[in-house]
């Protein structure tokens, strides 16, 4: 069973979360701050932790969510309109709300279709990639295995699983361009 050693987490892993972060956000600032908001969420949930992921799993979890309310929040109304409203019958300073917040259960159809439409593009562009290269993007962006494991896996280096992964991706934006936005 692992046990959780926040005191080390600046130490062993903020240059892995770093790495991983800086890919997705390219945002030297914004990555930094979405560590720090890791790092405060892990010690706000220690408690929570029961020890059945590595400590670095459980911390890329918390930055995973980080991530996605950073692009829900750039990418919706929200923290663009706020509004001001007061909890207390006096004429003291209220509490700042985040208005039209975005309500995840609120889907119609047409969003439902739509997801279920980019997903089928999704698989039938990964399809097209050489078996290799799908399997590889596969195991590291959707199964987030291990580095070390699919290197060991497939004999390749560290380095040349980046650029398998950099090629796919490459590939897979073309083919969502031509097949899904288009």
């Amino acid at each position: 069973m692992e046990l959780l050693n926040p005191d080390k987490w600046v130490d062993k892993y903020a240059d892995y979360l770093y790495n991983y972060t800086i890919v997705r956000v390219n945002d030297h600032i914004v990555a930094q701050d979405l560590i720090s908001e890791t790092f405060l969420a892990g010690l706000k949930s220690k408690n929570n932790f029961k020890g059945e992921a590595t400590e670095r799993t459980w911390l890329i979890s918390i930055l995973k969510r980080k991530i996605i309310d950073y692009y829900r929040k750039i990418n919706s109304s929200k923290g663009r309109a706020e509004v001001h409203i007061s909890y207390r019958d006096d004429d003291s300073e209220g509490d700042w709300l985040e208005e039209n917040a975005a309500d995840p259960f609120d889907k119609n159809a047409e969003d439902k279709m739509e997801n279920e439409e980019l997903g089928l593009a999704i698989f039938e562009c990964l399809d097209k990639l050489p078996k290799k290269q799908a399997s590889i993007f596969k195991k590291k962006t959707i199964e987030n295995m291990d580095t070390e494991a699919i290197c060991k896996e497939y004999n390749i280096t560290p380095s040349n699983l980046w650029v398998i992964i950099h090629r796919a991706r490459k590939s897979m934006v073309e083919c969502l361009e031509e097949n899904w936005f288009n």
